[in-house]
C-alpha cells in the first residue's frame, strides 16, 4: 500500500493513548524483518533510518530507497523517518527522496542555537509537508554519553516548541541509548507533567533499556512515539552467534543470516503488542489527522 504518513500513526496513537511503535532500521535484513513483523500484526510501524546507519552503507539514497520500497511494497501502514539528523544536508537529501519524516538532532548545541537550529529546518520541512521531531538536551547515552540524571523541563520544553514549531518533542526521562539490559526505571510524573504541558507528542529513546511493563506505564503517562534499536540489534546478533556456534562449518551468510531476520520478526512482533496497539480495531490507524508525513 502507499507509504503511510508518520503523523497519521503518532496522531492516532496519541489520541488512543497507545504507543506508536517506531523500529531502527541498521540493514536490508532488519527492514525485512520489522515489515514483516508489521505484516503479522497488522499494527503500523515507522521505521527509522538513523545518521549512524547512512554513514555506515556510506550514502543516504540506497538503504532509504530500499526501506520505502519495502514499506511501500508491504501490506502493513508503514512510515519511513530519519532519525537522530544532525547534518542539515542529510536532512534535505532524505525528505527529497521520499521520506516523509525526520527528527532534527542539534540537542548537542546551546540552547538558542538548537532552537534556531532547529527552526530553520523544521519551516524547510514543513514546506514540503514533512513532519518533524526534535530533542531538548541530550538523551543519556547518545554516543557514549551516559547521563542518567538529566532530565525535561515542562516549561523549557514548551518554550522550545512553540519557538520552533516542532511537531513531536523527544524528551529526556530516564531512559538512556543503546542499554543492552532493560532496567531503567522512567520518570512517571515528570511524563504526566510533559504531557500535560506540551501541544504535540512526547517521544522516548532509548527504549531498548526499558522493561515491557515500565513501557506499559510510560504510554499510560502520555508518551506516544516509542523508539527502539539496541534491543532489536542484540536479537539479530545473538541468534547468528547461536547459529554460527552449533554449525562452525557455515560459510553460506544467507544460512545464518536468515534465522537471525527471522528471530527480529518474532520479537518485534512481540514489542508491537507490548505497546498497546490493538489490531483489531477496525480503521483505528487509518491515515488522517495531518498531510504531514
Amino acid at each position: 500500500m502507499p507509504l503511510v504518513p508518520t503523523s497519521s500513526i503518532v496522531d492516532a496513537a496519541r489520541e488512543a493513548r497507545v504507543g506508536a511503535a517506531a523500529f531502527n532500521v541498521i540493514h536490508l535484513e532488519t527492514a525485512e524483518a520489522l515489515v514483516t513483523a508489521a505484516e503479522r500484526t497488522g499494527i503500523p510501524l515507522i521505521l527509522q533510518i538513523s545518521e549512524n546507519c547512512i554513514r555506515y552503507h556510506g550514502s543516504l539514497l540506497p538503504i532509504t530507497r530500499a526501506t520505502l520500497a519495502l514499506a511501500e511494497g508491504s501490506t502493513a501502514r508503514i512510515a519511513v523517518h530519519l532519525d537522530h539528523i544532525t547534518d542539515a544536508d542529510l536532512v534535505r537529501q532524505g525528505i527529497t527522496a521520499g521520506v516523509g519524516s525526520v527528527m532534527v538532532d542539534a540537542s548537542a548545541l546551546p540552547y538558542e542555537e538548537n532552537v534556531a537550529t532547529t527552526a530553520d529546518l523544521a519551516a524547510w520541512c514543513h514546506e514540503r509537508d514533512a513532519y518533524v521531531e526534535a530533542e531538548l538536551g541530550e538523551v543519556g547515552g547518545k554516543d557514549g554519553v551516559h547521563a542518567p540524571g538529566v532530565r525535561t523541563d515542562p516549561d523549557e520544553a514548551l518554550a522550545f516548541v512553540r519557538a520552533t514549531s516542532v511537531d513531536a518533542l523527544a524528551v529526556a526521562v530516564g531512559s538512556s541509548h543503546a542499554m543492552q539490559e532493560r532496567t531503567a526505571v522512567l520518570d512517571k510524573d515528570l511524563i504526566t507533567a510533559l504531557h500535560t504541558a506540551l501541544p504535540v507528542p512526547l517521544v522516548l529513546h532509548g527504549s531498548s533499556g526499558v522493561p515491557d511493563e515500565e513501557l506499559r506505564r510510560a504510554i499510560a503517562a502520555g508518551m506516544t512515539k516509542i523508539n527502539i534499536s539496541t534491543h532489536l540489534v542484540s536479537v539479530f546478533t545473538h541468534s547468528i552467534r547461536r547459529t554460527l556456534g552449533a554449525d562452525p562449518s557455515l560459510v553460506d551468510s544467507r544460512k545464518y543470516v536468515k534465522p537471525a531476520r527471522e528471530a527480529v520478526a518474532e520479537e518485534a512482533a512481540r514489542l508491537l503488542g507490548v505497546l498497546g496497539t490493538p489490531a483489531t480495531v477496525p480503521g483505528r490507524y487509518a491515515t488522517q489527522a495531518s498531510a504531514r508525513g
